[in-house]
């Protein structure tokens, strides 16, 4: 019996928990960089930068969450392995792709645009809030990306 099908799948999960989060590595490091700045500068903003770094974190999550899915999806953390067709194996890989594309993407662009929204904490903290749905745009998309993601693996019969 071949065993592609599986193998298809396991990309597909593999792609999704590495592009996603790569995407948050290359985010937060970026918000890091901006808000080690401000934390020189006025160690009292510790708190609210530390929550604008964290936020491109996410889409590591979601590509988590993805992945485990689909190792769920296919029989991996039962126990009993699915036998997949070629074409099931392809469809969950194509499946995986919204998040990890969307996450890798994402996170690196709301990184930039929290490093962004860190800068106006620096300058006026009383402006938190409007600071933070900056970053949380760009989380729209991500969020998009996860519920395609979800509801395709789910959806896919095995």
């Amino acid at each position: 019996m071949s065993q592609l099908g599986i193998v298809y799948a396991l990309l597909g999960a593999a792609l999704a928990v590495l592009l996603a989060g790569a995407g948050s590595s290359i985010g937060v490091g970026i918000a890091g960089q901006a808000a080690s700045g401000v934390v020189t500068e006025d160690p009292s903003k510790f708190a609210k930068v530390l929550i604008m770094q964290l936020l491109p974190g996410t889409q590591g999550i979601y590509g988590l969450l993805v992945g485990f899915i689909t190792l769920s999806k296919v029989g991996l953390l039962g126990g009993q392995v699915a036998a997949l067709t070629p074409q099931s194996g392809l469809m969950i890989l194509a499946a995986c792709l919204p998040i990890g594309i969307v996450g890798l993407i994402s996170g690196k662009y709301q990184g930039k645009t929290s490093a962004a929204a860190i800068g106006i904490v620096a300058k006026k903290p009383d402006q938190f809030g409007k600071a933070m749905l900056f970053p949380a745009m760009v989380e729209t998309y991500a969020i998009l990306a996860l519920l395609i993601s979800i509801l395709a693996v789910t959806n896919i019969p095995v």
